[in-house]
């Protein structure tokens, strides 16, 4: 009896000791299953919200429903995702929200509009003050990355960003659409980097009439896109960064409309604070008036005046060809252009027209003959000023440029214009003519070295100047001497 009594109480120390044992595991497993839940969510893709990723269901209905949600990281798995709408991403309703895939997820537009619009409230600057808490609460740093989008409808668009704050867009490919990337109404402080923007009807990047300060586009392939690369029209746009960028193209073909590759139009706005650095911009000089960059800073803001005008542009370190114009800029103040090496301009490299306070230097403008077989012959390769005021051109490598036959083939044309400061360029094989000074006053050419192509040495002239008054010449290596006209005042050194 007592060895059973014994045993009985044992029995019932082992049983109580298990089920205190199952107590606690079990509580240790509720107490995980939160977390557990939490990272299932985390992991959870459009395809839980009922999207196929087939190319033939319409996906556009488990896409919304998956921003809708507020999960937040709105993940695209591998697959084909046809929508036939746009995909609102509404901010202060849905909260912070990424769109994120790793490069093989691909979404075919097929209505009219942009695939993603990413919509926020932001009402003002890029100064922290200005941001209100519901901004950084909901609407912080929307993304959008590793997705490709393509259109199948002659409106569809890529993404449209409107009053967002910090958007930031990368490794997203856009093609066949209207616009790659539409930025309207307001926003700020964009950056779009790694992405390729390629064979678009539109602009692959395209600032339409937007306030936007602070934006940066940095390593990104930029092509084909039949009516700019990078495009800005209108709107109050400071602070663009445009860096390390492949930019070519974009300019349709022989029947289409003058586009440029970077192309920055102020129209009824105002644009300016714009740095173009490191980048290849090229192609195609086929295409009507295109150009590499193109600048029309004129306003038809009452302020605007010629004392008065937009600019304080940068554009350099960079490769520029095979275009009519490898930079052409109209009615803009403080622009320098410098560190570039430019070629193949076919009707010039560079045309400066109506401008003050223009910096050219230190620039490499060569006719290799390399690029020069077959039609690379016919590129003039000039260097044009006409009414300008104040500027400077230094220290410029100027190689086989011959000018245009309303210019005697001079390399360097300043026309219309006074205060130009012209120092230490080389202008070698230049053709018939080195500099023509055209109406010019108050100017100066000094310890430059002009020569000219064995060819052309017969019927060439190192400088000509027509009218003007008041310019300085001296201290020039020439070739083939001056040509000044009657009437034209020139002031030597002592």
């Amino acid at each position: 009896m007592v060895y059973l009594r014994d045993a009985l109480r044992d029995a019932s120390v082992f049983l109580l000791a298990g089920m205190m044992l199952l107590l606690h595991f079990s509580y240790i497993a509720n107490a995980e299953q939160p977390a557990r839940q939490q990272v299932n969510s985390d992991r959870k893709t459009i395809r839980d919200f009922g999207a196929i990723g087939d190319g033939v269901a319409d996906e556009t209905d488990a896409i919304q429903r998956a921003v809708d949600s507020r999960i937040g990281s709105v993940r695209f798995p591998k697959g084909k995702y046809r929508i036939t709408k746009t995909i609102v991403v509404d901010l202060d309703l849905v909260g912070p929200t990424s769109l994120v895939g790793d490069g093989t997820p691909q979404v075919i537009m097929e209505g009219a509009g942009p695939a993603f619009r990413l919509v926020g409230t932001h009402s003002g600057t890029a100064a922290p003050h200005t941001v209100k808490d519901n901004v950084w609460e909901n609407q912080r740093t929307p993304m959008i990355d590793g997705i490709e989008i393509v259109g199948a409808h002659d409106l569809a668009c890529g993404i449209e960003a409107d009053g967002t704050m910090q958007l930031t867009i990368t490794r997203v490919v856009v093609r066949k659409a209207w616009h790659g990337i539409h930025l309207v109404n307001r926003n700020r402080n964009v950056v779009l980097s790694d992405c390729h923007l390629y064979e678009n009807r539109g602009a692959g990047v395209f600032y339409d009439n937007v306030n936007l300060h602070q934006s940066n586009i940095v390593g990104c392939h930029i092509s084909y896109n039949e009516q700019g690369g990078v495009v800005i029209r209108g709107g109050d746009v400071r602070n663009v960064h445009i860096g390390t960028c492949d930019i070519e193209g974009n300019m349709g073909g022989k029947e289409s409309q003058p586009a440029a590759n970077v192309l920055l139009v102020s129209e009824e706005g105002s644009i300016g604070e714009v740095a173009i650095v490191g980048c290849t911009i090229q192609h195609t000089h086929g295409a009507p008036d295109s150009a590499n960059i193109r600048i029309d800073a004129h306003s038809k803001l009452r302020e605007f005046t010629p004392e008065r005008r937009h600019g304080n542009i940068t554009i350099a370190n960079n490769i520029l060809s095979d275009v009519q114009y490898n930079v052409d800029i109209k009615n803009a103040r403080g622009v320098t252009i410098t560190g570039n090496t430019i070629w193949k301009g076919y009707t010039a490299n560079v045309r400066v027209a109506n401008s003050r306070s223009i910096v050219m230097s230190d620039n490499v403008f060569d006719r290799n003959p390399r690029y020069s077989y077959g039609d690379g012959a016919a590129a003039k390769q000039a260097i044009i000023f006409d009414q300008c005021n104040g500027c400077t051109i230094n220290a410029n490598h100027i190689d086989g440029a011959v000018g245009g036959d309303g210019d005697g083939g001079a390399a360097l044309v300043i026309r219309n214009s006074h205060r130009f400061n012209v120092t230490d360029c080389t202008i070698v094989d230049c053709g018939s003519c080195g500099i023509l000074l055209d109406d010019v006053s108050r100017s100066r050419v000094s310890d430059c070295l002009i020569d000219h192509r064995d060819d052309a040495a017969d019927q060439s002239v190192s400088i000509r100047a027509r009218g003007g008054q008041g310019n300085q010449i001296s201290d020039n290596l020439l070739g083939h001497g001056r040509q000044l006209s009657e009437g034209f005042t020139e002031i030597t050194s002592d």
